[in-house]
């Protein structure tokens, strides 16, 4: 059976080009457990992929051009022609780069496209920190196999191809992590993601645990440059230590150099270093189940980010606090994705979940004075086709 979000694809489908699609695809958001910001230093995260998801309905065109509509923007469209150039859809449809970067990446991968409908639909939330981008250049890509009927690009290819799309396209340097979930996401597991080599070692999610995500109702709006700001001094921090990546380096290392940078390229750096041993160090901590030792891990993550990375805010700092205070010592809280807003994660005992989603709603409001949105997710698994 069809779940509301696939038949508002269908829909808008149908309702767009009036026939059927030949395929139906998914791809999902994730939630980052720990290991922020490490993914475009070459380092490690440990995210899993959510049950909130990007559907897409695709059917075939030979007249060598794309023609979108998207369910979650009244129904806007966009047409482009292929090419090895497209061109940029403008600011008033900034949704649209995604697909067309995603499109303009298949196209250099090798994906003999002639021409495509699609109709777009997900309930990933926007500028929540979940990932909704990544979820688009997937699904889209993704589409584009399923349509053709390819099992190429491998997952972690796709995920490479979505990331390009941002990076070269869009123009947000982001990392590897938000794509590489979204593609090789297991369901009932968090995947940890070697960046460099994009090998993955899975950590199973016990049975009885909760993923709580809170989303502050704080929106990111500096998120992009703060991002590209971050990246370029921890790339020069990487300069002065002599490796290629902050992964490669070590505390030792960025200790015996700390008159060589400034105070905040060596915070920077600092929080990179240590934020990859605590990433290793918590995938072990899941691995057998030890909450108490990930709560204490993911409050050495979020102070790092608040003191040494500088990405959140004090209203994110209060409401990790709370939900720190409500979980208690056998689980832990922590903001999760770029920073400046968005959301928090936590893990508890499921039979907690409802005592401390009451707390967090009772006891944190933004700063505009709206109430939180709480979500207990599970893990899924990453993108691929659905029944029609």
């Amino acid at each position: 059976m069809s779940t509301p979000l696939q038949q508002r694809a269908l829909a808008s489908y149908f309702g767009a080009f009036d026939s059927a699609p030949q395929v139906l695809v998914q791809a999902p958001g994730r939630v980052n457990l720990i290991g922020e910001h490490t993914d475009y230093n070459d380092g490690f995260v440990l995210p899993c992929a959510i049950d909130f998801h990007t559907v897409i309905a695709i059917g075939p065109r030979t007249d060598g051009r794309v023609r979108v509509v998207a369910a979650d923007f009244g129904h806007a469209l966009d047409d482009f022609a292929l090419g090895d150039t497209i061109a940029h859809a403008g600011p008033r449809s900034a949704w649209a780069d995604y697909v067309r970067g995603a499109v303009q990446m298949g196209l250099r991968e090798g994906l003999p496209l002639r021409g495509a409908n699609l109709a777009i639909a997900g309930d990933v939330p926007q500028g929540a920190g979940l990932s909704s981008s990544a979820a688009l250049e997937v699904a889209v890509l993704q589409a584009l196999k399923s349509l053709l009927g390819t099992t190429a690009p491998a997952p972690a290819r796709m995920a490479q191809l979505a990331q390009a799309a941002e990076n070269d396209f869009v123009g947000c340097r982001c990392g590897i992590m938000d794509q590489m979930i979204s593609a090789c996401g297991q369901a009932g597991h968090a995947l940890l993601i070697d960046c460099r080599s994009l090998q993955t070692q899975a950590a199973p999610l016990p049975d009885d645990l909760a993923v709580m995500i809170v989303h502050s109702r704080v929106r990111r709006g500096l998120v992009d440059s703060a991002y590209n700001e971050r990246r370029r001094q921890c790339e020069q921090a990487a300069r002065v230590l002599g490796v290629s990546h902050l992964r490669d380096a070590t505390l030792a290392q960025l200790l015996a150099a700390h008159g060589q940078l400034d105070d905040t390229v060596f915070r920077r750096a600092r929080h990179i270093i240590t934020e990859n041993a605590r990433t290793l160090a918590a995938h072990q901590a899941l691995t057998r189940g030890d909450l108490p030792e990930m709560g204490r891990l993911m409050a050495a993550s979020h102070a790092s980010m608040r003191d040494d990375f500088e990405i959140t805010v004090p209203a994110i700092d209060a409401l990790v606090a709370l939900m720190q205070q409500a979980i208690g010592a056998d689980g832990g809280a922590r903001m999760t994705g770029g920073g400046f807003g968005g959301c928090c994660v936590g893990l508890l005992r499921e039979d907690q979940a409802e005592r401390v989603a009451a707390a967090i709603e009772s006891g944190y409001r933004s700063p505009d004075g709206e109430p939180p949105h709480v979500w207990i997710t599970r893990a899924v698994d990453g993108a691929g086709p659905l029944s029609l």
